[in-house]
């Protein structure tokens, strides 16, 4: 199957509808910010991190095979089903050495400000909260860096 990258749409999200729009995938990780619009995601971006139940036959998306969607908090963006922020700043922290860290900070960092300068309305589980309070404040401080 032809693999479509970002540039050739005029948004991520449009990109988006194209490669998983009305399948049975959920989009998860730095995917899930850029449809969040919580991360302007890369130039000439080829890779999309989906939940799935069964691997599919697109080469550039990486499928985490779940059996259920019962346990993940998601929404549907027009024909897009995406985790919920909560769910994927969680699915991020538990799995934080192997992440897209810059779009987890800007990802964040778009949340506070968006969000009358506060975290207050995400759900960080219990097991998360140590690492989520070491990187919060890069996320307050990331657009004083640029």
């Amino acid at each position: 199957m032809k693999v479509l990258t970002s540039n050739e749409f005029l948004t991520i999200r449009d990109w988006h509808r194209a490669v998983v729009g009305g399948k049975n995938m959920i989009l998860r990780r730095t995917s899930a910010l850029e449809h969040l619009q919580l991360f302007s995601g890369y130039m000439k971006e080829k890779r999309i991190e989906v939940y799935a139940k069964a691997l599919g036959n697109h080469m550039n998306i990486n499928y985490h095979i779940v059996d259920t969607f019962d346990c993940i908090d998601y929404l549907r963006i027009g024909n897009v089903l995406c985790t919920s922020i909560s769910q994927t700043v969680n699915d991020m922290l538990d799995d934080f050495n192997n992440i897209d860290e810059q779009s987890l900070i800007e990802g964040l960092s778009r949340f506070f400000y968006m969000n009358s300068n506060s975290f207050d309305s995400l759900t960080i589980k219990p097991e998360n909260i140590e690492l989520f309070n070491s990187i919060k404040d890069w996320a307050i401080e990331y657009y004083d860096e640029v």
